[in-house]
């Protein structure tokens, strides 16, 4: 199993990182039409999309047990959305062996290290500023 989802996550990642490349080189993205940010389905995916992220957000704060990890992976779950959290899932798959048990990616809790979650943070400012 830890397998199958290492490599599930790498696919959600890599195939997230290249549809917004995608997405950047055709379209800034603040110059979405206004048209497409009143479609009550665009508004609908949104409240979808960034309650999942908030849900997510949820676990990985009750995982991480620093406020700064808790704060930093808030701002890059809520900043990169499905990116931030195939990262924190693979994080975690790979510190257990391809065999183990997914007990502790799920259970276990982290002192919460800041290193991963600020180059996240800031990259996700980065391109924000940058769009």
């Amino acid at each position: 199993m830890i397998l199958f989802l290492r490599g599930l996550f790498i696919v959600i990642l890599l195939s997230m990182l290249a549809v917004t490349s995608w997405a950047s080189l055709h379209t800034p993205l603040f110059a979405i039409p206004r048209e497409v940010f009143q479609h009550p389905w665009f508004i609908a995916t949104l409240f979808d999309a960034y309650w999942a992220f908030v849900a997510v957000y949820v676990w990985v704060a009750w995982k991480e047990q620093s406020l700064g990890a808790r704060l930093l992976w808030f701002v890059a779950l809520i900043a990169l959305g499905n990116i931030a959290i195939a990262v924190y899932f693979l994080r975690e798959l790979f510190r257990v062996p391809a065999d183990g048990s997914l007990d502790p990616v799920l259970s276990r809790r982290n002192p919460g290290t800041l290193a991963l979650p600020a180059i996240l943070t800031a990259l996700s400012v980065a391109v924000y500023l940058l769009a």
